[in-house]
């Protein structure tokens, strides 16, 4: 009997996993709003003709790859999730997350949203993950049951096919929400600027991967039962080595924490506080100076205690360094950034969905970023966590009825 009811398990479970939509959430890092105006992006242009597209995709602030990769795979502002910035120190137990430690972003510890993937596999979906910002948690538990290791010269297309060997296995392996992630925009932004010739060919770039993607689902045969979600997490905006605020001009450096430079700086001040804040407010321009309690609440910036207890926010295309007499980047090499305010339209991304789940030739106005994990938790008609900041109300509209 036991033996019995096994089989008609397995054989339900079989028929509900064909019954689900594949869904592929393809991030296109740095790739800006407009950059489909370009008349350069044949093949996004064709998801356009036949899905969604949205004016813009709002980032949460701040605008940066690790903190906006987790408001869209969570539904939560990074006050909530725990991704404050690409670098901050926990200072209570003199641990810091940077990117660039692979052993520190790795631990679970960081992570306080539910990314996606945890959330369908809990309802017994399987999902894949071919890079993501925060995939790489070492605790199992929380990882998609396909998942690859980040490796930045891993070749784009190479990526694609063995995504695509992923939706060859039995039914009951394929996972049926999978990520993808592309740096080229990105990296083409920051070295040579939004405006470039070099930025156009990386649009080209990646648009070309978007119309392998597609080919490559038609080879296997699962090109009508896919949805193709491609997104960015943010903008990017031109810079100048003309527009740079010292902070060594300002404030005793030396004596006091600052953490980041560019768009922001948090700044923790060893219980002097008021003073630092004054000097800063006496001097602000090209840029705005908050103490953390007073983070204007339309940010969703100062709830977690990471946040440093002073922030400070760069005019649009400016940057904040702490160090006049030193040679950096912001010197020498900065052409793009991102990272500054959500609500400016150069750090707003890029939003087109088409798909079994979503509607045909239609055109909206912003959408938010954290929306996206609930919208994603409607077409797989699983429940969201209670706890995010994401509103489904905001997004549901672009699916079919």
């Amino acid at each position: 009997m036991k033996k019995y009811f096994f089989i008609i398990f397995i054989f339900w479970g079989n028929v509900l996993a064909q019954n689900l939509p594949y869904t592929i959430l393809v991030s296109l890092d740095g790739f800006r709003w407009d950059y489909v105006d370009r008349g350069i992006t044949p093949n996004i242009d064709k998801l356009i003709e036949s899905g969604v597209k949205a004016s813009s995709l709002r980032s949460s602030f701040p605008t940066k790859t690790f903190p906006n990769h987790q408001s869209i795979i969570t539904g939560m502002y990074p006050e909530n999730h725990g991704i404050i910035a690409n670098t901050f120190v926990d200072l209570v137990n003199n641990a810091w997350y940077k990117i660039s430690d692979t052993s520190e972003t790795r631990k679970s510890k960081w992570y306080l949203g539910e990314a996606f993937w945890e959330t369908a596999e809990r309802h017994g979906i399987k999902t894949g993950s071919y890079f993501w910002p925060g995939s790489e948690i070492t605790y199992h538990e929380r990882r998609a049951s396909h998942s690859n290791r980040y490796d930045h010269n891993k070749p784009y297309r190479q990526r694609i096919d063995e995504l695509m060997g992923w939706f060859q296995l039995p039914q009951q392996e394929r996972p049926r929400f999978s990520t993808l992630y592309f740096h080229d925009t990105d990296s083409y932004g920051h070295t040579y600027g939004p405006n470039s010739k070099e930025i156009n060919q990386s649009i080209s770039r990646v648009d070309s991967l978007i119309g392998y993607l597609q080919t490559s689902l038609k080879k296997i045969g699962i090109a009508d039962s896919t949805n193709i979600i491609v997104l960015s997490d943010h903008g990017m905006t031109e810079l100048s080595n003309k527009r740079i605020v010292f902070l060594d001009k300002i404030i005793d450096t030396e004596k006091n924490q600052i953490i980041d430079s560019g768009p922001f700086a948090f700044i923790n001040t060893n219980d002097e506080t008021e003073k630092v804040y004054n000097k800063l407010k006496i001097h602000q321009k090209n840029y705005t100076v908050y103490k953390k309690e007073n983070v204007p609440s339309y940010y969703h910036f100062s709830e977690h205690p990471y946040i440093p207890e002073l922030v400070l926010i760069a005019d649009m295309g400016w940057s904040i360094v702490k160090d006049s007499l030193s040679s950096n980047w912001y010197l020498t090499d900065a052409k793009g950034n991102h990272g500054y305010d959500n609500h400016h339209l150069d750090m707003h991304g890029l939003f087109v969905a088409s798909g079994p789940s979503f509607k045909n030739g239609y055109k909206t106005g912003t959408l938010w970023n954290i929306d996206i994990y609930p919208l994603l938790c409607k077409i797989y008609s699983i429940f969201p966590r209670a706890n995010i900041d994401g509103k489904l109300e905001r997004i549901e509209f672009i699916l079919k009825d």
